[in-house]
């Protein structure tokens, strides 16, 4: 480990531009995964908050959630089944206020449950960053597909679907605004959900790939993440190689006097740790402090869960490109090496 801390001394420069390649490459990761995260929670907060458990969706809706409309037969039966289980439905639409100035939201109805607000006739509750669209508790809203009007009766934080703030109303003003006795989806939390043979069901994770454009999103956003942490690993495969080729002829006296491969791979480990663990260090207290800068309104979501991941994936793929970049210091011939030193 001495003599890779002196090297590491003496060749601050080429170090330094590994380090600061890494730094750059996981910072820019760490960013793009908030964001990805942050459009996550944006597209779905309504579904993703949900607790495990599953959901089912009419057989001929094709796992489209848009398509599906549950028998009112069959809702009846899962509810006094399972007192557990709401059946809730989401549309997009949009409310207007006093001024008659148009928001659009996701509305959301459900039977009864705690898994979602309840409202009576008349009331809505919304997302709280309508707030910020100067919409009050206790104003009147309207929408032209509704008879009556909308009180406000609060807010709540981080409930989005689709891009929009939720909106949830009661049933029977969701019936009357979108023309429809039936809900689309049933809810049933929990790990000792029923099969039933009327419905296709899904996974939370699975449910969430049925609401449209959100597995093309994230995909996207994942890729490019990935794909990062890959030219990471290559660049410390070919900067280390690079380094070992010039170094044949010292690794070739340290061979001569005795020294073992094993440890000459530790050197190498040793150098891609401090590097890498330097970086990581620069970069996530960077994309930390990103977060409490960032623009408002934009979708930035970046848990230490998701650090400490991602962290842990460079170290690994560090590891990977400085080992197989030390392959050739296996193969090494002392005395050819010396001797290719000395030319």
């Amino acid at each position: 480990m001495k003599i890779a801390w002196k090297e590491m001394k003496k060749s601050k420069a080429k170090f330094l531009i590994l380090g600061s390649i890494i730094f750059l490459v996981s910072f820019l990761t760490f960013i793009i995964s908030g964001l990805a995260n942050g459009l996550s929670q944006d597209n779905a907060a309504l579904i993703k908050d949900l607790p495990q458990g599953q959901f089912y969706l009419d057989k001929d809706a094709d796992s489209t959630y848009n398509l599906s409309k549950i028998d009112a037969e069959v809702q009846k039966q899962v509810l006094i089944d399972r007192p557990d289980a709401t059946a809730f439905s989401v549309q997009m639409g949009f409310v207007n206020d006093s001024e008659d100035k148009q928001h659009s939201v996701a509305f959301v109805a459900s039977t009864g449950s705690q898994l979602f607000e309840n409202v009576r006739e008349g009331e809505i509750v919304l997302d709280s960053t309508l707030k910020d669209e100067g919409i009050k508790v206790g104003d009147v809203l309207t929408n032209n597909q509704f008879s009556g009007e909308f009180v406000v009766k609060g807010f709540v934080d981080q409930q989005k679907y689709s891009h929009a703030p939720v909106a949830f109303i009661d049933m029977t003003n969701y019936q009357e605004i979108y023309r429809v006795m039936e809900m689309q989806t049933i809810f049933i939390p929990g790990k000792d959900t029923p099969t039933l043979s009327a419905l296709d069901s899904f996974s939370n994770k699975e449910f969430l790939n049925a609401i449209p454009s959100y597995s093309a999103e994230q995909m996207s956003l994942n890729m490019i993440v990935w794909f990062l942490v890959m030219i990471s690993g290559m660049l410390f495969a070919i900067f280390f190689y690079m380094m070992n080729v010039q170094k044949i002829g010292l690794y070739g006296i340290l061979k001569a006097i005795g020294m073992k491969t094993m440890s000459l791979f530790k050197m190498i480990w040793y150098q891609m740790l401090v590097i890498t663990a330097i970086s990581l260090v620069l970069s996530i207290a960077l994309s930390q402090a990103f977060s409490f800068i960032a623009p408002d309104g934009m979708p930035f979501h970046l848990t230490m869960n998701t650090v400490l991941m991602l962290s842990a994936v460079f170290m690994v793929v560090g590891f990977i490109g400085a080992t197989i970049s030390g392959f050739q210091v296996k193969r090494i011939e002392p005395l050819q090496a010396i001797q290719q030193g000395e030319m």
